[in-house]
């Protein structure tokens, strides 16, 4: 099983509707079992989708019971993971499976966050707290799924950090702005901390009690590696025949694989050559809210979800970009695994 968080830490770049047209692809054209963990206070996958009825049903109670908020429950009040039935919900037209996310989650950063620097000195509790996801992707493998996607806040917060290292890859979505770009550089010092202090835990654990720290019987390591990016977001024009950024957007894109290289590639330690760049999405204007309304992938849009004239090229030009992305993602894992 593969666990991937697609991720920034700045806002607005795209990340839910790249993550959820990417798991769902995997479904339909490659008959692969995939879920996606709505692990953003914002809850944007759930939005996208589950249909309104299912939304209703789901938050019409004070508390859900059915969402990612049960599963700390348990752990805030006696520090044991969650053992009942997963709250996994069906999306009818993308396929895929959902842990449903929920706005009462943000509640549980500063939990996180205490129980954090225990687990940094070695503590048991801190490192069980930490682990949270971790405990869940054991759970999921059980249950046969191939890929697992995480969609996360725009944060470099304390969820964040949970769902990070557990994960085995992150994959980036980046907007054609400045502030893309700068984001790049926290995030290689960001991950970089967390996976030192965390290491630095689970070795005083063992200090202390000459063993290593497990999760039914499965050893613990942090190990997660950069994936690759997704440039979005930006407008294109042919020029003699051949479709290119405009000015404005083209001087951003070519200083994002310099920035890639000199922050992220060093994350993986791994001398393999693999192409980082995973594709370019250009605006996709109508077609997003078109896709939202109708709780579908862009590539599965039809003339009923309001899909009229030259639209169907563009829905027909986004399975081609959707197909060529996740053919380097299938690459870029078979490199990283080797």
């Amino acid at each position: 099983m593969i666990s991937i968080s697609v991720f920034n830490n700045k806002g607005g770049v795209g990340k839910t509707t790249l993550l959820c047209n990417i798991a769902s692809f995997l479904k339909i054209h490659r008959n692969k079992k995939v879920i996606i963990i709505d692990a953003d206070p914002q809850s944007n996958a759930t939005i996208y989708l589950l249909p309104f009825d299912k939304i209703l049903e789901l938050y019409r109670k004070p508390s859900s019971d059915r969402t990612i908020n049960e599963l700390f429950k348990d752990l805030r009040k006696n520090s044991t993971y969650y053992n009942k039935p997963l709250p996994i919900e069906l999306s009818p037209r993308f396929c895929v499976d959902i842990i449903p996310g929920d706005p009462n989650i943000s509640t549980f950063e500063d939990f996180l966050s205490k129980d954090w620097f225990e687990g940094v000195n070695g503590e048991p509790r801190g490192i069980t707290t930490t682990l949270i996801f971790k405990d869940l992707l054991i759970k999921l493998e059980d249950l046969g799924y191939d890929y697992v996607f995480f969609d996360v806040g725009p944060s470099l917060g304390a969820i964040n950090r949970s769902v990070l290292l557990a994960c085995d890859y992150f994959l980036l979505p980046m907007s054609s702005d400045i502030f893309s770009l700068k984001a790049i550089e926290n995030i290689e010092l960001t991950v970089k901390n967390w996976q030192k202090k965390f290491n630095e835990g689970l070795e005083k654990y063992y200090e202390n009690e000459q063993e290593k720290f497990n999760i039914r019987n499965i050893g613990i390591e942090s190990h997660l590696k950069f994936l690759g990016y997704v440039t979005q977001q930006y407008t294109a024009k042919s020029i003699n025949g051949e479709k290119r950024a405009v000015k404005a957007y083209d001087k951003i894109i070519r200083e994002i694989p310099l920035n890639i290289e000199k922050h992220l590639i060093p994350i993986n330690g791994n001398t393999e050559i693999v192409d980082y760049n995973l594709g370019e999405i250009q605006t996709l204007h109508s077609l997003i809210p078109l896709s939202q309304s109708a709780n579908s992938p862009i590539f599965t849009l039809k003339a009923d979800d309001g899909v009229v004239g030259a639209h169907f090229s563009k829905v027909k030009d986004f399975l081609s970009t959707i197909t060529e992305i996740v053919d380097k993602i299938e690459v870029n894992l078979k490199k990283l695994q080797a």
